[in-house]
């Protein structure tokens, strides 16, 4: 009997390790980049709101509009005045040496934390129930090596749940 009940012990580890090694097949992040006019260390003045073909049948086109649309909200509120002290601290940076680019450097991490503060709520408003999640990443532009910050919408991995009978 005792080596009856070893043949079982190793068919259930078997078993578990077998649901280890599954491949959980996730799709390649979508990428938002920056359609604005105007950029300010890396960050566009506004984002594109033409639905990507990868989220069909995963959220709603109005959904994914109202998103972009708060996030170039935030970026219309706050851009601005991010220029305006650009331009001071360039006009200024001779005579203080480089001392007056510090606000602009302060006001851009701010923007970015108050895009990151949405891109949250938005996520756990809604995108996370719908194996989403939305982040500003950092990345390479296309045309040069210059930095770019985009939207990055990841799908989450749908991770299957092992129930013994």
């Amino acid at each position: 009997m005792a080596d009856f009940d070893a043949i079982y012990e190793e068919e259930e580890i078997n078993e578990q390790n077998n649901e280890d090694n599954q491949i959980i097949f996730v799709p390649d992040p979508i990428i938002v980049r920056g359609a604005g006019n105007m950029t300010v260390f890396g960050l566009s003045n506004r984002f594109e709101s033409d639905f990507p073909n990868g989220l069909v049948s995963r959220v709603a086109p109005e959904e994914f509009k109202a998103t972009v649309m708060r996030v170039n909200g935030v970026l219309k509120k706050t851009l601005p005045v991010n220029v305006k002290w650009l331009f001071c601290g360039c006009f200024c940076c001779c005579c203080t040496l480089g001392i007056s680019l510090w606000p602009v450097i302060c006001l851009s991490k701010r923007t970015q934390h108050s895009l990151n503060k949405l891109m949250e709520w938005e996520n756990s408003r809604l995108y996370h129930k719908l194996g989403l999640h939305w982040r500003l990443a950092k990345q390479r532009c296309d045309s040069s090596s210059m930095m770019e910050y985009v939207l990055l919408i990841e799908f989450i991995p749908k991770i299957p749940i092992y129930r013994p009978d």
